[in-house]
């Protein structure tokens, strides 16, 4: 049978990873492949309107998304006819997810696609892995689009930061502290997310009819530690629902340090700032087919059907195979052509995005043009209102800073066209790729937000706290004009007073700068603006 090599699917070792064996021939593993959408053509041609920031028109509801985009019947049995001849079955099929996961042996697997998986160890654990590109028939080169989960290695990290003691004496505080500018002062502040929600002006409504969608891999959350915490704030804990993909769930460590606090500052943002939206969070395995899974199960729910997708988990783009980065953008593509707004944090890292070498970097999935990127900053207030606000940058103390820069993956979309990025040596270009973030909100863990985790009230930043802000800002503004704001971009490129420019400081190698920059995007919300675009296209 002649076969050719996947596009996009080469794989090569984690930095300093070696090859200890083969990987057990006997262990079972199941893999998700995904196909071509059906009309292809057509779906290309609508994102392409949704991009121009063409509005006009109803988001596709998901079952009639599934009917004219989903797989097609001939292209699944086309897999599970390859599948079945080396031994393999399809344990689910999901045309609106173009997703048929496969089980069997890692030596079925290997024979099925021409590789040979082996057992890794590195620094930080061990994996199953595989070097070179997938193997498939030439019969169905044209059909299959992505291979993924027969490398386990973890796809992605957590973009939190706990709040780490400062020498001079830092205090942590829930009221809001006096400062000159957010650099200026040594002493630490943090807010409720109802403070944050009041400084950035959000609507004062409820988002009672909406749904948010958070993605975890990994952790999980007690409803005990949510009813203590929502009830000091005196907010109606949200109604939370654990949706279990590949096999993951909601498992709490018992460790604030680990991916609990992900989980834990994702929900009580969002519930906070969001009341009265139900929130689904989907637990999956921190692998490239977990991480995709997680999301096309979001994306296609027709039980929960969220409006909104916030995620807090990505890697440097250098991390990803190109097969999985488009699968994943093809699925926040799909979420634009339903009405859903996706909001991911742009990562921790600075410009570098934890890459040694020096290098910039941007995180994946923030670098998807179809995805709100989150940047981060650094506030202070005053008087209930903002006296300070500068790009969050940490680096100094080993804190971290907030991600962005240019894509090595991704084009320039429409909406970033004509746009600069100014380094921080002042030099100004026009942008090689997508831009990185598109919007900013707080991050810095000296003024972060005030959480419960494990039974702990804590401190916490980090750009994972970003995307559930923005999350909840836009469940509000879907609830408060009925609509669903949907794929976000366009619009608030082309509306930019909607935020407040941030107009100081770096990430590492790209300055602030009036308008857009590679650090803190457009700015951050001027909420009840931001809420008053999201209204019927003749309105605007």
């Amino acid at each position: 049978m002649a076969t050719r090599a996947l596009k996009g699917s080469e794989r090569t070792a984690l930095l300093g990873a070696r090859a200890v064996g083969p990987a057990d021939q006997h262990e079972r593993l199941e893999v998700s492949v995904i196909v071509r959408p059906q009309a292809g053509a057509a779906l290309a041609e609508r994102v392409a309107r949704l991009a121009r920031g063409d509005r006009a028109g109803s988001p596709l509801s998901r079952e009639a998304f599934a009917a004219a985009h989903g797989a097609s019947t001939a292209d699944l049995a086309a897999v599970k006819a390859f599948a079945h001849a080396h031994g393999l079955s399809a344990v689910q099929e999901d045309a609106a997810r173009r997703t048929l996961v496969l089980s069997g042996t890692v030596a079925q697997f290997d024979r099925a696609f021409g590789i040979e998986l082996k057992h890794y160890e590195y620094p930080g654990g061990t994996y199953r892995g595989r070097e070179g590109a997938i193997q498939i028939p030439e019969e169905l080169a044209d059909i299959i689009e992505a291979v993924l989960g027969l490398d386990n290695r973890p796809q992605a990290r957590p973009h939190f930061r706990l709040r780490a003691p400062r020498g001079r004496g830092g205090s942590k505080s829930s009221r809001p502290q006096r400062s000159s500018s957010a650099r200026a002062s040594s002493a630490a502040v943090s807010y409720s997310p109802l403070q944050l929600a009041s400084l950035y002006g959000f609507p004062r409504a409820t988002a009672e009819g909406e749904c948010v969608a958070i993605i975890e891999l990994g952790g999980g959350f007690r409803p005990q530690d949510l009813a203590t915490y929502f009830a000091g704030l005196g907010v109606a804990a949200p109604a939370v629902t654990a949706v279990s993909v590949d096999h993951g769930a909601n498992q709490p460590t018992g460790d604030p340090n680990g991916p609990d606090g992900e989980v834990m500052l994702d929900i009580e943002v969002v519930g906070a700032v969001a009341a009265g939206a139900s929130i689904a969070v989907y637990f999956a395995p921190n692998t490239d087919a977990g991480f995709i899974d997680a999301v096309t199960t979001a994306v296609h729910d027709t039980v929960h059907k969220p409006s909104v997708l916030s995620i807090s988990w990505g890697g440097p783009e250098s991390s990803w195979t190109s097969q999985a980065m488009s699968a994943m953008d093809q699925a926040f593509q799909a979420a634009a052509a339903v009405g859903i707004t996706v909001c991911v944090a742009s990562g921790d890292g600075g410009s570098s995005d934890g890459v040694s070498g020096g290098a910039p970097h941007v995180d994946f999935p923030a670098s998807s043009p179809f995805a709100l990127g989150c940047g981060g900053t650094s506030l202070h207030a005053t008087g209930g209102q903002i006296s300070s606000e500068v790009v969050w940058n940490d680096q100094s103390t080993d804190g971290g800073a907030g991600g962005g820069g240019i894509s090595a993956f991704f084009s320039v979309p429409s909406w970033q066209r004509g746009l600069t990025a100014t380094t921080s040596a002042g030099a100004r270009s026009a942008l090689s790729g997508r831009g990185v973030p598109d919007v900013a909100g707080d991050a810095d863990p000296q003024t972060g937000y005030d959480v419960r985790i494990d039974g702990t009230d804590t401190v916490i930043g980090g750009t994972s706290a970003v995307a559930p802000l923005w999350a909840g800002l836009v469940a509000l503004a879907n609830a408060v004009n009925g609509r669903a704001a949907g794929y976000l971009n366009p619009l608030l490129y082309a509306h930019p007073a909607a935020l407040r420019d941030i107009t100081q400081g770096n990430n590492g190698a790209f300055e602030a700068s009036v308008g857009w920059d590679a650090c803190s995007g457009l700015g951050s919300p001027i909420g009840r603006e931001v809420a008053a675009l999201v209204v019927a296209p003749a309105d605007l």
